[in-house]
């Protein structure tokens, strides 16, 4: 069946990549401690600090929030805050990776630059146009179904230590956090490769209105950067142009519901709808440059890099069955975290 293979091509496509993406976010996770995070973005930082530190960090949708919520809490303004808040779920490590594997070189440039960006604005407007009030320091940060990770006494830790705290972070907790939603994505980008077609994409996937319906479908998404990628790839298969799929990666990761709720409680509602505005109007505006600098210089996006050779095609298939037996394990985990554990309490 066409769709079962297409599922299974972006899937084995993604898998090395994700690998390498999830360890490159265990050690930065691990030897970046959330409190030199903090200090970095204290009261004197600006808001381009604030996107270009958030960028690589990898830290989906919701575990972002305590991490923001504690930079906020440490005295960073409004502003720094909101800029982390876009920039740090936007684009990432891993988020990178998966777009090089099925996107190529030019949307794995375009979309950290274009996340920066969309989050200087932001926060830039949050500056110039906001309320600054100091933060609560006596409340705690917000809790997250994400933010379950200790922070480690690295130095006092053995090299063996360190590695297997990396790992664990890395292919347990963050493959944890993102894997459903990315199942999800590459289900849906198979869906739209398979049947939607791409004469109906070619006609109406460019253009001011196609950005606009990106954002009105990207809003009530609660996708990460990471499974964004896959659903991108399939809407620029079925014929969208590249500049719809960037918005829809920009605006998806950056207004699930969670975030927005946290924003309107800790920075206040004209603060929200600052945040959106910004957000919305830099991603289209993201969206557009990307179209014309292709148009005008014939550039091309390179989506799922096939013809690999013998040796390229074994490492992407081991990758690919390292990566199904991890979530298997992670999967079989958390049912009997949810069902056995629920029976004994």
């Amino acid at each position: 069946m066409l769709f079962v293979e297409n599922f299974i091509g972006l899937f084995v496509e993604t898998a090395p990549y994700l690998l390498l993406g999830m360890f490159l976010a265990g050690v930065i996770h691990h030897l970046i401690p959330r409190a030199t995070i903090e200090k970095l973005l204290g009261k004197k930082s600006s808001v381009a600090t604030a996107a270009i530190i958030g960028a690589p960090l990898p830290l989906c949708s919701c575990s972002v929030i305590p991490v923001a919520m504690g930079i906020r809490r440490s005295g960073a303004s409004k502003s720094s805050t909101a800029s982390f808040l876009v920039a740090t779920p936007e684009t990432g490590v891993d988020s990178v990776g998966i777009t090089y594997a099925l996107m190529g070189p030019m949307m794995a440039i375009a979309r950290p630059i274009a996340a920066i960006f969309s989050a200087i604005v932001t926060g830039l407007s949050i500056a110039l146009f906001g309320n600054e009030t100091n933060a609560d320091t006596t409340k705690p940060a917000e809790k997250t179904c994400c933010s379950k990770s200790k922070q480690t006494k690295v130095d006092a830790e053995s090299g063996y230590d360190k590695f297997k705290n990396i790992l664990s972070y890395g292919f347990d907790q963050l493959l944890g956090d993102f894997m459903k939603w990315l199942m999800i994505g590459i289900f849906f980008a198979a869906l739209i490769v398979t049947f939607v077609p791409s004469e109906w994409m070619a006609d109406y996937g460019s253009g001011p209105l196609a950005m606009v319906a990106m954002v009105l479908i990207s809003i009530p998404m609660y996708i990460c950067a990471t499974a964004s990628t896959p659903i991108a790839v399939g809407l620029i298969m079925a014929g969208i142009s590249p500049g719809a799929a960037l918005v829809i990666m920009l605006t998806g990761p950056a207004t699930n519901i969670a975030t927005l709720m946290v924003i309107k409680h800790e920075l206040g509602s004209k603060e929200l709808a600052l945040y959106l505005i910004s957000l919305i109007g830099s991603a289209l505006i993201a969206g557009f440059v990307l179209d014309a600098l292709i148009n005008m210089f014939n550039w091309t996006v390179t989506l799922e890099h096939g013809g690999h050779g013998e040796i390229q095609s074994l490492i992407y298939q081991v990758s690919a069955v390292v990566l199904a037996i991890l979530m298997a394990r992670l999967t079989v985990k958390q049912i009997k975290h949810k069902y056995f554990h629920s029976v004994t309490v």
